[in-house]
């Protein structure tokens, strides 16, 4: 069974995890609500994607009574 022969160092450990750090996601502008919004996906607020409605979004209670 391979075992390690030396413990690894804390400089090794995070060279080895260099690529492994979250990255916040890209936003862009919503054309229809100016919105922002992640690229090639439909907005989460008006729900268009490519100049048309891609998704009907469920409305709340506060929002249907307004």
């Amino acid at each position: 069974m391979g075992v390690p022969k030396r413990r690894v160092s804390h400089a090794r450990q995070g060279d080895r995890r260099s690529h492994a750090a979250l990255t916040l996601p890209r936003l862009e502008e919503c054309p229809h609500c100016h919105e922002p919004k992640q690229p090639h996906h439909a907005c989460p607020n008006c729900g268009y994607y490519g100049g048309r409605q891609a998704i009907d979004l469920k409305r709340t209670t506060d929002e249907a009574a307004s």
